[in-house]
Protein backbone atom coordinates (compact mmCIF):
# COMPACT_ATOMS: atom_id res chain seq x y z
CA UNK A 1 0.00 0.00 0.00
CA UNK A 2 1.66 3.71 -0.83
CA UNK A 3 0.46 6.98 -1.67
CA UNK A 4 1.97 9.17 -4.60
CA UNK A 5 3.33 11.76 -2.26
CA UNK A 6 4.78 9.47 0.22
CA UNK A 7 8.26 8.43 0.64
CA UNK A 8 7.16 5.21 2.36
CA UNK A 9 5.22 2.59 1.60
CA UNK A 10 3.19 -0.77 3.50
CA UNK A 11 3.27 -4.31 3.10
CA UNK A 12 2.95 -7.15 5.56
CA UNK A 13 5.71 -8.33 7.99
CA UNK A 14 6.18 -11.79 7.05
CA UNK A 15 8.29 -14.58 7.76
CA UNK A 16 10.52 -13.73 4.84
CA UNK A 17 11.60 -10.49 7.16
CA UNK A 18 12.96 -12.44 10.07
CA UNK A 19 16.51 -11.70 8.74
CA UNK A 20 16.58 -8.14 7.97
CA UNK A 21 13.77 -7.68 10.64
CA UNK A 22 16.19 -9.41 14.25
CA UNK A 23 19.21 -7.19 12.84
CA UNK A 24 17.03 -3.87 12.91
CA UNK A 25 15.90 -4.68 16.66
CA UNK A 26 19.48 -5.48 17.76
CA UNK A 27 20.40 -2.16 16.28
CA UNK A 28 17.38 0.16 17.67
CA UNK A 29 17.31 -1.63 21.24
CA UNK A 30 18.81 1.61 23.01
CA UNK A 31 15.30 3.47 21.02
CA UNK A 32 13.32 1.14 22.33
CA UNK A 33 14.14 0.76 25.58
CA UNK A 34 11.87 1.48 28.03
CA UNK A 35 9.08 2.17 25.70
CA UNK A 36 8.44 -1.23 24.42
CA UNK A 37 10.51 -4.73 23.55
CA UNK A 38 9.99 -6.43 20.29
CA UNK A 39 11.02 -9.94 19.44
CA UNK A 40 14.45 -10.04 19.33
CA UNK A 41 15.66 -14.65 18.80
CA UNK A 42 14.10 -16.47 15.82
CA UNK A 43 11.37 -18.46 17.91
CA UNK A 44 9.96 -15.39 19.23
CA UNK A 45 9.89 -13.34 15.46
CA UNK A 46 8.32 -16.57 13.96
CA UNK A 47 5.38 -15.94 17.20
CA UNK A 48 5.28 -12.68 16.34
CA UNK A 49 4.50 -13.55 12.64
CA UNK A 50 1.93 -16.02 13.41
CA UNK A 51 -0.12 -13.69 15.80
CA UNK A 52 -0.60 -11.52 13.03
CA UNK A 53 -1.72 -13.99 10.44
CA UNK A 54 -5.15 -13.71 12.45
CA UNK A 55 -8.24 -11.81 11.75
CA UNK A 56 -7.94 -9.54 14.79
CA UNK A 57 -4.22 -8.11 14.15
CA UNK A 58 -2.28 -6.86 11.44
CA UNK A 59 1.62 -6.00 11.16
CA UNK A 60 2.38 -3.72 8.48
CA UNK A 61 6.52 -2.46 7.83
CA UNK A 62 6.99 0.89 7.05
CA UNK A 63 9.46 0.31 3.70
CA UNK A 64 10.89 3.48 2.33
CA UNK A 65 9.64 3.62 -1.59
CA UNK A 66 13.45 4.03 -3.18
CA UNK A 67 15.36 1.55 -1.62
CA UNK A 68 12.62 -1.24 0.37
CA UNK A 69 14.38 -0.69 3.80
CA UNK A 70 12.22 -1.44 6.44
CA UNK A 71 11.80 1.83 8.49
CA UNK A 72 9.51 0.89 11.50
CA UNK A 73 6.77 -1.34 11.61
CA UNK A 74 2.85 -0.23 12.71
CA UNK A 75 0.46 -2.90 14.38
CA UNK A 76 -3.43 -2.61 14.57
CA UNK A 77 -4.45 -4.84 17.91
CA UNK A 78 -6.80 -6.13 19.18
CA UNK A 79 -9.27 -5.09 16.31
CA UNK A 80 -12.98 -5.43 17.97
CA UNK A 81 -16.21 -4.88 16.00
CA UNK A 82 -19.52 -5.30 16.56
CA UNK A 83 -20.56 -1.57 18.35
CA UNK A 84 -17.40 -0.96 18.76
CA UNK A 85 -15.33 -1.03 15.62
CA UNK A 86 -12.03 -0.26 17.32
CA UNK A 87 -8.50 -1.00 17.14
CA UNK A 88 -5.39 -0.51 19.15
CA UNK A 89 -1.89 0.86 17.29
CA UNK A 90 1.28 -0.42 18.42
CA UNK A 91 4.62 1.08 16.69
CA UNK A 92 8.07 1.41 16.13
CA UNK A 93 10.36 3.33 14.54
CA UNK A 94 14.29 1.63 13.70
CA UNK A 95 17.14 3.14 14.59
CA UNK A 96 18.62 3.44 11.36
CA UNK A 97 15.48 5.46 9.83
CA UNK A 98 14.33 7.28 13.02
CA UNK A 99 13.94 11.12 13.19
CA UNK A 100 13.34 11.46 9.05
CA UNK A 101 9.33 11.58 9.00
CA UNK A 102 8.99 8.15 7.65
CA UNK A 103 6.98 7.28 10.86
CA UNK A 104 4.58 10.06 9.98
CA UNK A 105 4.12 8.90 6.53
CA UNK A 106 3.70 5.63 7.45
CA UNK A 107 0.93 6.31 10.28
CA UNK A 108 -0.99 8.43 7.63
CA UNK A 109 -1.20 4.99 5.37
CA UNK A 110 -2.44 2.93 8.42
CA UNK A 111 -5.09 5.35 9.18
CA UNK A 112 -6.19 5.87 5.95
CA UNK A 113 -6.31 2.03 5.79
CA UNK A 114 -8.10 1.42 8.81
CA UNK A 115 -10.65 3.74 8.51
CA UNK A 116 -11.41 2.66 4.49
CA UNK A 117 -10.39 -1.13 4.06
CA UNK A 118 -11.22 -1.99 7.26
CA UNK A 119 -14.03 0.50 7.98
CA UNK A 120 -12.83 1.19 11.65
CA UNK A 121 -14.30 3.65 13.32
CA UNK A 122 -11.77 4.47 15.88
CA UNK A 123 -7.88 3.96 16.91
CA UNK A 124 -6.21 4.35 19.81
CA UNK A 125 -2.91 4.47 20.77
CA UNK A 126 -1.08 4.43 24.55
CA UNK A 127 1.77 6.16 25.49
CA UNK A 128 3.81 6.59 28.42
CA UNK A 129 3.93 10.08 29.07
CA UNK A 130 8.14 10.38 29.19
CA UNK A 131 7.43 9.11 25.40
CA UNK A 132 7.59 12.74 23.56
CA UNK A 133 8.72 11.40 20.25
CA UNK A 134 5.46 9.03 20.05
CA UNK A 135 3.45 11.83 21.52
CA UNK A 136 4.35 14.22 18.49
CA UNK A 137 3.95 11.43 16.15
CA UNK A 138 0.42 10.75 16.87
CA UNK A 139 -0.14 14.84 17.97
CA UNK A 140 0.86 15.24 14.09
CA UNK A 141 -1.56 12.48 13.10
CA UNK A 142 -4.34 14.21 14.09
CA UNK A 143 -4.55 12.24 17.38
CA UNK A 144 -6.71 13.94 20.21
CA UNK A 145 -5.25 13.05 24.28
CA UNK A 146 -8.05 11.60 26.21
CA UNK A 147 -6.69 11.21 29.37
CA UNK A 148 -4.34 8.90 31.52
CA UNK A 149 -4.81 5.13 32.83
CA UNK A 150 -2.49 4.10 35.43
CA UNK A 151 -0.96 1.07 35.39
CA UNK A 152 -1.88 -0.02 32.12
CA UNK A 153 0.26 -1.64 30.37
CA UNK A 154 2.99 -4.35 31.42
CA UNK A 155 6.46 -2.61 30.10
CA UNK A 156 10.14 -3.30 30.63
CA UNK A 157 9.16 -5.18 33.92
CA UNK A 158 6.27 -3.37 35.26
CA UNK A 159 2.96 -1.78 34.65
CA UNK A 160 3.24 1.24 33.45
CA UNK A 161 0.57 4.84 33.10
CA UNK A 162 -0.57 5.71 30.06
CA UNK A 163 -1.99 8.50 28.06
CA UNK A 164 -4.67 7.33 25.58
CA UNK A 165 -4.80 9.33 22.31
CA UNK A 166 -7.40 8.35 19.90
CA UNK A 167 -8.63 9.38 16.37
CA UNK A 168 -12.52 8.56 14.87
CA UNK A 169 -12.78 8.07 11.53
CA UNK A 170 -14.68 11.66 11.02
CA UNK A 171 -11.91 13.35 12.68
CA UNK A 172 -9.92 12.22 10.02
CA UNK A 173 -12.31 12.65 6.99
CA UNK A 174 -12.22 9.29 6.10
CA UNK A 175 -15.85 7.85 6.84
CA UNK A 176 -16.61 5.14 4.65
CA UNK A 177 -19.91 4.92 2.31
CA UNK A 178 -20.80 1.58 3.99
CA UNK A 179 -20.20 0.91 7.46
CA UNK A 180 -18.60 -2.71 8.38
CA UNK A 181 -21.40 -5.25 8.10
CA UNK A 182 -20.91 -6.21 11.73
CA UNK A 183 -21.94 -2.69 12.73
CA UNK A 184 -25.67 -3.10 14.18
CA UNK A 185 -28.35 -0.42 12.20
CA UNK A 186 -29.09 0.45 15.70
Amino acid sequence: MAHKDHRVTLRPLTAGDEHEFLALVAASAELHRPWMSLPDTPPKFRAYVTRYEGPDEESHLVCRRDTGAIAGLININSIIRGRFQSASLGYAAFASSAGRGYMSEGLDLVVRHAFEQLRLHRLEAQIQSENHASIRLVRRAGFRNEGCSPDLLFIDGAWRDHERWAITNAMAGIVPAEPHPTLPER
